[in-house]
């Protein structure tokens, strides 16, 4: 098995994502880390929701997915598709129905205020 393709701070590269993806499209963890990873270097941010739209489908309570979906559709203008988003990453955190999340409330809901 080849070595994963790792950056300069030793995280995974858009090439090693592209290819967990690529093996395993209805992967969550390449899901969202190819998303996230194109969110977070200024990538093409139509790709990036298609990605992380697909791990949020994967897994409807893992919060870090919800706020990533959030910020790039926030990111593209698309207001009223990021506002359920982020209410349901929010839910799933304050529910306890995720594993973790509650760090990221306050970030969600100051997402949800810029976005009116």
């Amino acid at each position: 098995m080849r070595a994963r393709q790792l950056d300069s701070e030793g995280r995974m590269d858009l090439d090693a994502f592209r290819q967990m993806v690529a093996k395993n499209p209805k992967g969550f963890l390449g899901r969202y880390g190819l998303g996230n990873k194109i969110l977070q270097e200024g990538g093409n941010l139509e790709e990036a929701v298609e990605h992380l739209r697909v791990a949020v489908q994967l897994d409807s309570v893992h919060v870090a997915a919800h706020l990533a979906l959030g910020r790039a559709l926030a990111a593209l203008g698309r207001k009223e598709e990021a506002k359920p988003v982020l209410t349901a990453g929010i839910d799933a955190a304050a529910s306890g129905r995720s594993n973790g999340g509650m760090d990221l409330i306050p970030e969600m809901r100051a997402l949800l205020q810029t976005l009116g």
